[in-house]
């Protein structure tokens, strides 16, 4: 008989994460930061001496989420911060390699998503309409990491992600660092909309 397949990772918090049936109580906040921060969004073909993680990514939405929507109280802003939280364990997709997958993936980001929802305190599906506001700022940040340090020029991320308003995204330069300051960063920022939700 077939040994079954391993379905869980361990994490550095000695949690053990299943990934077919995931736990609100096996998930941590230093791991999410810490795998997020290791995470290289756009296949690390951005330019400078470090990839550009998701923590990072994640952080930009959620600041971008709070300029477009400067009344939405912390708990939404939070949503934003962990939008891509799931991908500490199953990496980071781009959006071709997530259509060749097909359901399976999105399945598997629900399930994830779902348990670190419950895990701090938010819904276990987002509202749709915070959904598409997340989605919004999501969209803007890919446009400036498109054309900061992704090598697009403005025309082609106009292209793929529509041009954001100067205003959201004035004084917002990217700027690359090590994974230990951005998942440091990450962490107290989930702290602080925590206590404030």
């Amino acid at each position: 008989m077939a040994k079954p397949q391993r379905a869980w990772q361990r994490m550095l918090s000695g949690r053990r994460l299943d990934l077919l049936d995931p736990t609100p109580v096996d998930i941590e906040v230093e791991d999410i930061a810490h795998g997020l921060a290791f995470v290289a969004r756009w296949n690390g073909q951005t330019m400078g001496d470090y990839p550009y993680s998701v923590a990072e990514h994640s952080l930009l939405v959620e600041t971008l989420y709070r300029r477009l929507y400067r009344s939405a109280p912390a708990k939404w802003q939070l949503a934003a911060l962990l939008h891509d939280a799931p991908e500490y364990v199953i990496g980071d997709m781009i959006s071709p390699v997530k259509a060749a997958v097909g359901p399976a993936y999105e399945d598997l980001d629900e399930r994830l998503s779902a348990a670190i929802h419950i895990r701090f305190g938010l819904p276990a599906k987002i509202p749709q309409q915070i959904k598409r506001g997340i989605k919004k700022a999501d969209r803007i940040s890919a446009w400036l990491e498109a054309t900061q340090i992704a090598g697009f020029e403005e025309t082609e991320a106009t292209r793929f992600f529509g041009r954001p308003d100067p205003d959201v995204v004035a004084g917002l330069d990217i700027i690359l660092r090590s994974p230990a300051e951005v998942r440091s960063d990450f962490t107290a920022r989930h702290a602080d909309l925590l206590k404030a939700c």
